[in-house]
């Protein structure tokens, strides 16, 4: 008897688990960046051009986006009314082309920095993730991957959003949300020094001379500012994503060489263990195996 059916049942359920992992596994990303444009983010509207490279030549170094170009959108909260900067809004990633181009390359991004602007002082970073769930398109065959960047904690302008109800958007889409914020963490070795966390309760502190290394037993979480902790960083890692203190990318030199090190690294592991927002059925036998994949991929808080 052939020896791939020996194994009967249990034989049927791993061949559904392989199948549906190669299934799962992303070919391109939908990367979509909520950014403050409040008077005091200046420096890291400046990180954001420069480092977007980095993150792009790490996915398609691991695959993601080499065959299929990956996607990258830069979407605007917290600026001055009179300015149109308010309101959540995606910026043009195409200024040559009518209309709002609300998607781009790596290049059209960093390019796209430059329209931010720096006039504003009422910043909700829970509105700017809602607009984004609702109001832009993503590919079914795409990781779909958040990453918010504000130095402040959330100001209330939409009562009706909840944690659970972003959380239940994320999910939708099979997508993990980042936060780069003004809140402390540290690692039991090391307390208030840790560039950031994952919801794995890594660590990850910077080793001095622009690397990082990683740290067991994340401690002291919540030290930031004003609620930033349990508006941001819960949500963050509720939804399997991380969490980065920026003010050890506004520290400058080797520790934020470190930073962009670290946040780089772990965007690309992210990205490349998710799946794609529409994961195809491979087939009746796989559907256990799929269910099971699913929860795999997805990076749960400890």
């Amino acid at each position: 008897m052939n020896k791939k059916w020996m194994a009967g049942t249990a034989g049927f359920a791993a061949a559904a688990l392989m199948s549906s992992a190669a299934v799962a596994a992303p070919i391109t990303a939908d990367v979509v960046f909520l950014v403050d444009e409040s008077g005091s983010m200046g420096g890291e509207h400046s990180w954001l051009s420069n480092m977007i490279a980095s993150l792009e030549n790490g996915l398609v170094g691991e695959g993601v986006g080499a065959s299929v170009s990956n996607r990258y959108s830069l979407v605007g909260f917290g600026g001055a009314s009179y300015s149109g900067h308010l309101d959540p809004h995606a910026h043009d990633m195409d200024s040559a082309t009518a209309g709002t181009q609300e998607w781009g390359s790596s290049t059209d991004f960093a390019a796209a920095t430059s329209s931010l602007v720096l006039n504003g002082g009422t910043e909700d970073g829970w509105s700017a993730l809602d607009w984004a769930l609702n109001n832009l398109s993503y590919r079914s065959d795409a990781a779909v991957n958040f990453v918010l960047v504000t130095d402040e904690d959330r100001d209330n302008t939409n009562g009706a959003l909840s944690k659970t109800g972003l959380l239940a958007g994320l999910s939708s889409k099979n997508a993990l949300l980042n936060v780069v914020v003004n809140n402390d963490f540290g690692c039991e070795t090391s307390v208030n020094s840790a560039i950031g966390i994952d919801s794995e309760n890594n660590g990850f502190l910077a080793d001095g001379s622009g690397s990082f290394t990683k740290c067991e037993g994340v401690g002291n979480i919540g030290s930031g500012y004003g609620t930033t902790s349990s508006d941001y960083v819960d949500l963050a890692l509720d939804s399997g994503g991380a969490a980065w203190d920026l003010n050890i990318l506004r520290a400058g030199g080797s520790n934020a060489d470190s930073f962009t090190a670290s946040f780089v690294d772990t965007k690309v592991e992210e990205i490349t263990s998710q799946p794609p927002v529409s994961v195809p059925e491979p087939g009746t036998l796989a559907l256990l195996g799929l269910g099971l994949t699913g929860l795999a991929f997805r990076r749960k808080k400890a």
